[in-house]
């Protein structure tokens, strides 16, 4: 995905989200002991801080928000939203930055921006009762993007390898645990479990947004369990 195509995504589903969140009260079944106002409050606050490092921020220099009351923080939230995207598209991807990750540059954070607020728009829209899917190129671009960061330094010991399938569209990755790290590709190939689901789906599975039955599950499902229970994909 190009830099336009994220800044497009992340007001989209920044939209969604404020719209969905009509009633703070409700609780997010997906994020445990949360309500629709800790999620908007979490997700405003995740731009913020991403915010502030794309503009030459520091982690341990940034400036922490303040809580709004419950009746502004639609606002506040969507007020942060555009000033995220606004900041954002006006970067070169290549622009030097601080992440946490071994990429560190604008593009790392245009790409996470976009990701983050997609899978927490899912949970306020679930939250609201209604299970909508994220956007089919977003979610296969996650599908890539939680594969390269997000999966624990060392694999589980004699993990084996786990094969992922789109259903709607090209999407295949086979993610082999090795001794020490991870191998992924993107091939046709048999792993230990194969799983087949749309790509939002598939997305939504790996981080435990919801459960094995979205997929058809071939093979070895203990392995599918012990992968999805590896690293910090809550």
């Amino acid at each position: 995905m190009e830099l336009e195509d994220y800044i497009v995504a992340l007001r989209r589903d920044g939209a969604r989200l404020a719209e969905a969140a009509t009633d703070l009260r409700l609780p997010v079944p997906s994020c445990p002991e949360w309500t629709v106002a800790d999620l908007v409050w979490h997700t405003g606050k995740v731009h913020d801080f991403w915010r502030q490092m794309a503009s030459g921020g520091e982690p341990d220099k940034r400036v922490e928000p303040e809580h709004p009351v419950d009746t502004e923080l639609i606002k506040w939230f969507a007020e942060g939203v555009e000033a995220t995207a606004e900041v954002l598209a006006g970067l070169d991807p290549k622009t030097p930055t601080w992440t946490w990750s071994e990429q560190r540059d604008a593009g790392f954070i245009q790409r996470r921006m976009a990701q983050e607020t997609a899978v927490h728009t899912w949970d306020a829209l679930a939250a609201a009762g209604r299970d909508e899917p994220v956007e089919r190129e977003l979610a296969v671009d996650g599908i890539d993007e939680l594969l390269t960061f997000f999966l624990p330094p060392i694999p589980p010991k004699g993990l084996g390898s786990v094969h992922l399938h789109t259903t709607d569209g090209p999407g295949e990755w086979l993610i082999v645990a090795g001794e020490n790290s991870w191998v992924v590709t993107h091939e046709h190939a048999k792993g230990d479990v194969a799983v087949r689901a749309t790509a939002s789906d598939l997305l939504l599975l790996l981080w435990r947004r919801k459960g094995p039955e979205v997929a058809q599950v071939f093979g070895g499902e203990e392995v599918l369990s012990r992968f999805l229970a590896s690293g910090d994909l809550g």
